[in-house]
């Protein structure tokens, strides 16, 4: 049952993904490439007073690396940079078993995704490169 609203959730950001565009003259820009299976992802961000006021992204790739990316841009807006690296932290710590969303946020939906290795960096790809953007580490 869970599995199915899982899915459910990942194919609604995959066809409608929120926030997606570029962001022209953005402060944050940062492209990453998967070579392993050609997922792209452009991140965008704008920060006034600290607070990222806008978050967007643009790429192609599987559902995966698309729905995550909107996913992120919803739970990245309105955060400071340390938010966001506190997030992007949080997120990737899921990706590897250790943490858990709670059941109401659609990130809990990328869980199942651990069970297939190939398929983790699909889903941190642009977390990564919001990290990048923000000047920290991969």
């Amino acid at each position: 049952m869970m599995r199915e609203l899982y899915t459910q959730i990942i194919m609604d950001h995959y066809r409608s993904p929120r926030n997606r565009g570029e962001l022209a003259g953005a402060e944050v820009e940062e492209h990453l490439l998967n070579p392993l299976c050609g997922d792209e992802i452009t991140v965008y961000a704008n920060f006034r007073d600290g607070k990222a006021t806008e978050v967007k992204f643009e790429g192609r790739g599987c559902s995966i690396s698309q729905a995550s990316a909107s996913m992120m841009t919803e739970k990245l807006l309105g955060k400071n940079r340390e938010e966001a690296e506190a997030e992007i932290e949080r997120f990737k710590t899921m990706m590897v078993g250790e943490e858990k969303f709670p059941e109401t946020e659609d990130l809990a939906a990328l869980r199942g995704v651990i069970q297939y290795p190939s398929r983790i960096k699909c889903a941190t790809l642009a977390w990564d490169a919001f990290r990048r953007g923000l000047g920290g580490r991969e």
